[in-house]
This record gives structure tokens, C-alpha cells and sequence, in this order.
């Protein structure tokens, strides 16, 4: 699924905290599920994003936690989803 993508386009982490907090603001490009252990979510990649990213590192990310927790639910259900349609 990824073979077509340019990698250095996109940012990749399998980290569902940090991938749901990017989601908020940037599409969820792919997950990748290459790798049956764990998924990769990609973004494509741009100056904001970075600046982005290191702010939820640093801990200055500020977002409305209603809004997050939905957000991680449809992240959940996009990841599963693809889960079940792999094994169904």
C-alpha cells in the first residue's frame, strides 16, 4: 500500500497517542498494517507538522479533550476496521 508513496513526504509513528493528537488537524494520509504488530500512521509532511509535533513533545500541545477522545475513537475504529477487513 505505501510502495507508491514518497516516504520523506510523510511523517510515520506508531504512536496512537501522538497520531490521534496530529489528526486533529492534519488527514490521516494511510495506516499501514504492513507489519502485523504494529501499525504505522502517515502524514504528509510539511513545516507546520514539525512544529506541531515538537510542541506535543514538549508538552505546550493544547487541545479540547472531548474532541480528542472522538478523534482517537475514529482512529481506533479505522485501524480496526482494517484489522477485521485483513482477517474476515
Amino acid at each position: 500500500m505505501t510502495q507508491n508513496l514518497d516516504i520523506n513526504d510523510y511523517y510515520s509513528t506508531s504512536d496512537l497517542a501522538l497520531a490521534t493528537a496530529i489528526s486533529l488537524y492534519y488527514p490521516l494520509e494511510v495506516v499501514d498494517r504492513s507489519n502485523p504488530h504494529k501499525a504505522q500512521f502517515l502524514f504528509k509532511r510539511d513545516d507546520n507538522l514539525d512544529k506541531f509535533i515538537e510542541s506535543y513533545w514538549r508538552g505546550d500541545l493544547k487541545v479540547s479533550p472531548s474532541s480528542y477522545f472522538n478523534q482517537l475513537k475514529i482512529i481506533k475504529a479505522r485501524l480496526y476496521e482494517m484489522e477485521r477487513s485483513r482477517n474476515g
